[in-house]
């Protein structure tokens, strides 16, 4: 079904493989009469063509990019102009889409989510964006039916910025790197590593798009295999895949953890761009005759079978056939892993859901970029044709991507068709997806066609006492399931006709109400701002010297985005960095911000020129001990902040607040193992937070204790490779970390304390 070369592999003809062992170069010279050099065959590689092509300087393997076009949401964009804006920003350089799906409910806040929209509009209005209204469609939606475009790259403040299938490398990037982009700067990357996904065969009927990028998911996750590298997809089974089917699996590579991902294009995807009205955005993209790919994945689609992600990851996989087979184990294996990722504060059943010998869910949902496609909503609405969702406790919601999706299902009467299930469909937006809205009832089970399923993305809180959990399933098996009254039922025992019914898009809908300035800038437009909207605090440049007291120690496998800093009702703060930063690890260590104060306001008095010692006592005996060894090391040259601990810390989501929250409560660091994904890191560095890295192992230090870290400034200019820092306690204990690679601006924006200081000189 799913396999991994062992090594590199070479492509010829767009067609066949060869593994790049001691017979690569016969094979090759069989096939092509030729043999071939590595370096120059992974440069015939469709991804290697598009960053040379957006790559600003004479280094490919050190890539300045410049972006074609920009896209935000409604819980990031504000962040991002208001960092722009404090760094010089003028005018959008490039097109910048700001959509309004994340904070559309406007259930909480009072008047702030609306205050955050017309912030949006205005800045459209001032800089020459475009501005989606709450409601119209998700973000990812709308780039691929009005942004994309082949051989094009977007930048995206979303993790799923994922727009390969239509021949668009997009990636998703915590807001910082959007910013360094409307300043006219470059994304600064090595050359990523391109993985080959080879696809054969053709999809049984039933299995769905989301079914294919679990099973790859699965695969490839805990081993890291694609991990910040860029997924190409190609392979004779690329054919048999349309447009939306190919985009429902491109959208989930994010959860593999790679950068990017692009595909091959057809006259399927030629297609889509006609029936979208840009048929001059098509470009056919193929690999070149010999391309050599640094890992190759073979797909072979129709032995793929109906998935599911069981709580609390994607990559937490099975066929619905082998859960089914074996509930009993499976369910209360999910149930010990789930008490890792809970601390054990909340009692978590699955079992419980078990009747008469099968699995009952209690709530299915179809939303957003990856579930609320056109082909997706109609397939589910064949397979429920004739049945109902029933009048017990089960719900069905359904979430159009966009209101030309919804308005194409009313004209053709899938709209009617799943209203009469008992089904509920609603507007365009991605409250499913992160935790606002739909939330099941405490201990229910969640089906959705959704991109993650961490814990309380549902909605539910720890903190509260309140549990639920959402396993990922593609529309059909989750429109199956509705059939039979919410239980567990794979799409393949659906035996019905599907209609496919043809795509008509209406362009009028978003020509009549999305505000596009053309790239025309309006200085003379005033910003609209609500009392909630408030600018980033001042930050400290990095000091010569630096104290830091660990406030959180996390020894999960892996620490995600969502643990850092909460998604759901907390979103409606993300426009006021004070107000958000209150809800920092309040679902993982509840006792963090309090300590973290403890240290900033010691900080803030040092900034003050008073003497932090009368604010946090326990400095003295920190700096007595320090003043044995290092008697030049004094306050005024000192700095003092907070750090956490964490094994892995920045899987799931590119938010910046992530780090920016603990950077505005008095963080100067993260330590790891190692990070989960780049964009976290990137996210540290931008927010001038040191990213150490220590051994796995044995840790030397615990949370609440002191860490002295002397010349941390000279360490970072220098390019130091060792960083020696000291636990104090009755005396100094050295131990060793590490910064990883940076690049030259990231160690300036380090040194200055964060981007907006790097930009204001």
């Amino acid at each position: 079904m799913i396999q991994l070369m062992g090594s590199g592999a070479y492509l010829v003809h767009g067609e066949h493989l060869i593994a790049d062992d001691y017979e690569a170069q016969a094979k090759l010279k069989s096939l092509t009469g030729k043999s071939a050099i590595k370096e120059e065959a992974s440069r015939n590689t469709i991804a290697y063509r598009i960053l040379k092509d957006h790559n600003t300087s004479d280094d490919m393997k050190n890539l300045r990019i410049k972006f074609d076009e920009l896209a935000s949401h409604d819980i990031t964009f504000v962040g991002i102009i208001q960092t722009a804006r404090a760094s010089g920003l003028e005018k959008f350089p490039i097109p910048y889409v700001l959509t309004n799906c994340h904070n559309s409910l406007c259930a909480v806040g009072g008047t702030i989510n609306e205050d955050d929209h017309m912030f949006g509009l205005t800045c459209a209005k001032k800089y020459g964006g475009v501005y989606v209204p709450p409601h119209q469609a998700v973000i990812h939606q709308f780039a691929r039916e009005m942004m994309a475009g082949g051989g094009k790259m977007i930048l995206g403040s979303d993790s799923h910025t994922r727009y390969g299938a239509l021949g668009t490398m997009a990636m998703g990037e915590g807001g910082p790197e959007l910013v360094k982009q409307l300043l006219s700067k470059t994304y600064d990357i090595a050359m990523p590593e391109v993985v080959g996904v080879y696809m054969t065969g053709k999809p049984q009927p039933g299995v769905g798009p989301q079914d294919i990028a679990l099973a790859i998911i699965g695969a490839v996750f805990e081993n890291g295999y694609v991990k910040n590298k860029v997924m190409e997809f190609m392979g004779p089974g690329v054919a048999n895949l349309s447009a939306d089917y190919r985009i429902g699996v491109d959208v989930m590579t994010t959860e593999t953890t790679c950068l990017s991902s692009i595909w091959k294009t057809d006259d399927k995807i030629r297609e889509y761009y006609e029936i979208h009205g840009r048929t001059a955005e098509y470009k056919e993209l193929n690999p070149g005759e010999i391309s050599y790919y640094d890992g190759m994945i073979t797909v072979e689609l129709d032995k793929v079978k109906p998935m599911i992600a069981m709580p609390f990851h994607p990559s937490n996989t099975y066929t619905i056939e082998e859960l089914n087979a074996n509930l009993t184990d499976i369910l209360e294996d999910v149930e010990k892993k789930a008490q890792v990722s809970l601390d054990g504060k909340v009692s978590f059943h699955l079992k419980d859901k078990v009747q008469s010998g099968r699995l009952y869910v209690d709530q299915g949902i179809i939303a957003g970029c990856a579930g609320g496609g056109f082909e997706n909503i109609c397939d589910a609405a064949d397979i429920l044709r004739g049945h109902s969702t029933g009048s017990d406790a089960f719900t069905l919601s359904v979430y159009p991507a966009s209101t030309p999706i919804y308005m194409e299902l009313a004209k053709n009467g899938t709209l009617a068709a799943l209203l009469e299930t008992g089904a509920v469909v609603k507007t365009a937006f991605c409250g499913p997806c992160f935790g606002a809205g739909d939330t099941p009832a405490n201990n229910a089970f969640s089906i959705r066609h959704s991109t993650r399923n961490f814990p309380n993305r549902e909605g539910s809180k720890i903190q509260n006492g309140q549990i639920s959990s959402v396993a990922l399933m593609d529309a059909r098996s989750i429109a199956a399931t509705a059939a039979n009254k919410g239980y567990l039922t794979p799409a393949t025992e659906f035996a019905g006709e599907y209609t496919h019914p043809v795509y008509h898009f209406d362009k009028n809908i978003y020509a009549n109400r999305v505000f596009d300035s053309k790239g025309k800038a309006d200085p003379s437009v005033e910003i609209q701002f609500g009392p909630n909207i408030k600018d980033w605090p001042e930050m400290s440049s990095l000091p010569e010297n630096l104290i830091l007291k660990v406030v959180s120690e996390i020894h999960d496998p892996v620490t995600t985005t969502d643990e850092l800093i909460p998604s759901g009702e907390t979103s409606s703060f993300r426009s006021n960095p004070l107000g958000l930063a209150e809800f920092t690890l309040s679902r993982k260590d509840p006792a963090y911000v309090g300590r973290a104060k403890e240290v900033k306001v010691a900080q803030e008095a040092l900034c003050d020129g008073n003497d932090p010692v009368e604010e946090l006592p326990e400095l003295k005996t920190v700096m007595d001990v320090i003043s044995k060894s290092c008697p030049d090391v004094k306050m005024e040259n000192m700095g003092i902040g907070s750090t956490i601990f964490a094994v892995k810390p920045g899987d799931g989501s590119a938010r910046e607040q992530a780090a920016s929250c603990q950077k505005v409560l008095g963080g100067w660091a993260n330590i790891a193992n190692e990070y989960a994904t780049k964009r976290y890191r990137s996210n540290l560095i931008n927010w001038g937070m040191l990213p150490f890295l220590v051994s796995p192992g044995s840790l030397p230090f615990k949370n609440g204790d002191y860490l002295f870290i002397p010349e941390i400034y000279k360490a970072v200019r220098d390019k130091a490779d060792v960083i020696v820092a000291y636990k104090v306690s009755d005396k100094l204990t050295p131990f060793e970390m590490k910064l990883g690679d940076l690049t030259d601006n990231e160690r300036e924006i380090i040194l200055k304390g964060c981007l907006i200081n790097y930009y204001r000189g």
